[in-house]
């Protein structure tokens, strides 16, 4: 007899991907908690960036199109909002991709490299995950079990990694 979770997301095989380090059961944790994220991308992606900059005030000084908005503005900000619906689109893109590891791997490389030639740093996108596992633990309560609360962090760390593999070392 299976977990209730057995059932919503089965019980494949337990072999990590070389490419994600996530086990097919735990792509299906991602992309079943990603499909409810994706839904309301500029709201989900609001909060994920307010969440940033609350944690690390000084990079906002790192958008040019919004540095200079005070915290409170920013949610109602359109260039905000877009570079949100932006980020979710990234990560879409790279959920969509995990089936795929050459289109995975094309895809974190582009992401690393645009990110690379603006200055941003490993550490921030490490950052950014810690800011990312808040905001979907405080979305999804206690579903957000320690199971799902893993995969995300196998698939976040990989995902920054990959970003930064391709560019030289920052």
């Amino acid at each position: 007899m299976g977990s209730s979770t057995s059932i919503l997301w089965g019980s494949e095989s337990t072999a990590p991907d070389p490419a994600t380090g996530l086990t097919a059961r735990q792509k299906k944790i991602v992309q079943s908690t990603w499909a409810v994220v994706r839904k309301d991308p500029i709201v989900n992606g609001v909060a994920i960036m307010i969440a940033y900059f609350k944690e690390h005030p000084d990079y906002q000084k790192l958008f040019s199109g919004f540095k200079d908005v005070p915290l409170e503005e920013l949610p109602g900000n359109k260039r905000f909002q877009a570079h949100c619906q932006s980020i979710m689109s990234a990560l879409s893109n790279v959920i969509d991709a995990m089936g795929d590891p050459s289109l995975l791997e094309a895809t974190l490389g582009a992401i690393g490299e645009r990110h690379h030639r603006r200055g941003q740093t490993k550490k921030q996108f490490f950052e950014l995950k810690d800011v990312v596992m808040e905001v979907l633990k405080q979305k999804f309560g206690s579903k957000f079990t320690a199971e799902v609360e893993e995969a995300w962090s196998k698939i976040l760390d990989a995902a920054f990694t990959g970003m930064f593999s391709a560019v030289p070392a920052v």
